[in-house]
């Protein structure tokens, strides 16, 4: 039953890691793969012992047991093809567009078919092992850290791909996806495109028998847009297409995202609190009636698939603003996932900025090299400290890293902290909140922000070294 219950449970949720530690009767975490092992032997074990002269089947039981029955032959023939899943998603990555042959395929339906299940359940359950296989890299692979909110967004993104319960997914909304639309909100450079594509490329493919591939590959379903990058004028002919002539400049058709968008893919409109009303009105009718027409055209086309949002702004100054209507939010939020901001994921866990170091290390060289990693990490507690804000969250971090892999050094965004020094301290005045000495101390920590050494501010206060020192270790304490 323990086993039961782990075949269903979210891979991300506390729920997972307490019946993990159950099944294995062990305090402390046990890595997945290693107790799938000893599961899958266990599981083995007492299949061949139920299997006496013959392959049992479903169908053998009674109809209190079936369900149970039905889920240990999928969890032992999931976990049997395991690895050949995760070299399918490496070969589909390095195949690109084109959709790869499945060499396990016949192998694998025709041993649930064996075991009772009629072949098109047999070809939905292997879509589905796949798109499980897909959810869980991606979600892992595309947000490291390990920090509670970091872990709490994993959970989030499992969840808006299967629910909150995969036994509902499977029996009535695999193919029924599109309707839920999802709106990420988040800092700028939090890591909200990556979430996104978590969820994006892990959509349901179908199993295309007859050409031994499933219908789609992975690499073409995360249909991204930035709407900032557009003017007004062009932002609705990228996204719906515009017909020859529709105005100057149109010289040919023009296919837009949500034409190219298929049955198993996701639009991702990024910066969404930047659109204008009236694009706003035009994207509302296509979550409502799933149609559009073209820039210069009456006729009607049909979108298929998934649309995820996500903005940077607050989404309820915008709707008091007026800038963002309340019909299009009710639309785009069937479900709402906040990705945190690197300084709350530092916080909670110091230890997840060495993680990230090392992975985008990794990423930039190709190979783990901690040598670049210490350099990197001394470099940022050096400069930094430990109170930098990291303005620019994930996205500022990976530039600092490739920074100090050039030039050894990186003091941080200057611009922002002097801004915030600056209203901070004009703040205090106004307020009259202010004394002399802290007055001396906030003008030193501008100053140090701006120039970057204790000799260029004691040269412009008149101050001496040791005091610039005291006055900004004070206002960092």
């Amino acid at each position: 039953m323990l086993i039961y219950k782990a075949a269903f449970a979210n891979p991300f949720s506390e729920h997972w890691d307490k019946l993990k530690r159950k099944i294995s009767g062990k305090n402390h975490d046990v890595p997945w793969r290693q107790m799938a092992s000893e599961l899958i032997s266990e599981i083995e074990k007492r299949i061949t012992h139920i299997d006496k002269d013959r392959s049992a089947k479903i169908s053998d039981f009674q109809q209190s047991d079936r369900e149970l029955i039905e889920h240990v032959f999928l969890f032992k023939v999931y976990y049997q093809f395991i690895e050949k899943f995760y070299e399918l998603i490496d070969r589909q990555f390095e195949a690109g567009d084109e959709p790869v042959t499945v060499s396990f395929a016949e192998d694998m339906l025709l041993q649930l078919t064996t075991r009772g299940f009629s072949h098109s359940t047999a070809k939905r359950y292997f879509s589905l092992f796949y798109q499980v296989r897909r959810a869980a890299r991606f979600i892992n692979r595309g947000l490291i850290g390990t920090s509670p909110s970091i872990r709490t967004l994993r959970m989030n993104l499992w969840n808006n791909i299967f629910t909150h319960d995969i036994r509902h997914y499977e029996r009535y909304l695999w193919n029924k996806m599109e309707d839920f639309s999802t709106l990420l909100l988040g800092p700028t450079g939090c890591g909200k495109s990556a979430a996104a594509a978590a969820i994006g490329r892990s959509g349901f493919i179908p199993y295309d028998e007859k050409k031994n591939t499933f219908a789609d590959s992975f690499t073409r379903m995360f249909i991204p847009i930035n709407l900032s990058q557009y003017p007004e004028t062009l932002v609705e002919s990228e996204l719906f297409g515009h017909k020859k002539g529709a105005f100057t400049g149109a010289v040919t058709d023009h296919k837009g995202l949500f034409a190219m968008c298929g049955d198993h893919s996701s639009v991702f409109l990024d910066e969404i609190g930047d659109t204008s009303i009236q694009v706003q009105i035009k994207l509302l009718q296509i979550l409502q009636d799933r149609i559009f027409s073209l820039v210069g055209s009456h006729e009607k086309e049909h979108f298929r698939g998934r649309v995820i949002a996500a903005t940077n702004k607050s989404i309820d100054e915008l709707r008091l603003e007026g800038t963002f209507r309340d019909d299009f939010y009710y639309r785009l939020c069937s479900d709402c996932i906040l990705v945190p901001s690197l300084k709350q994921r530092i916080d909670e866990n110091p230890a997840e900025l060495d993680e990230l170091i090392s992975h985008t290390v990794e990423q930039i060289t190709g190979h783990k090299a901690p040598e670049l990693d210490r350099t990197v990490k001394e470099v940022i507690d050096t400069e930094l400290g430990k109170v930098y804000h990291w303005p620019g969250n994930v996205r500022e971090l990976e530039q600092c890293i490739r920074r100090v892999i050039i030039k050894r050094s990186y003091r941080g965004d200057k611009m922002i902290k002097s801004m915030n020094e600056r209203r901070k301290l004009f703040g205090n005045i106004e307020s009259g909140n202010l004394s002399a000495q802290h007055l001396i101390t906030a003008y030193c920590q501008i100053l140090y922000n701006k120039y970057g050494t204790y000799k260029d501010v004691a040269r412009i206060t008149g101050l001496d070294r040791r005091t610039v020192k005291k006055h900004i270790d004070s206002y960092l304490a």
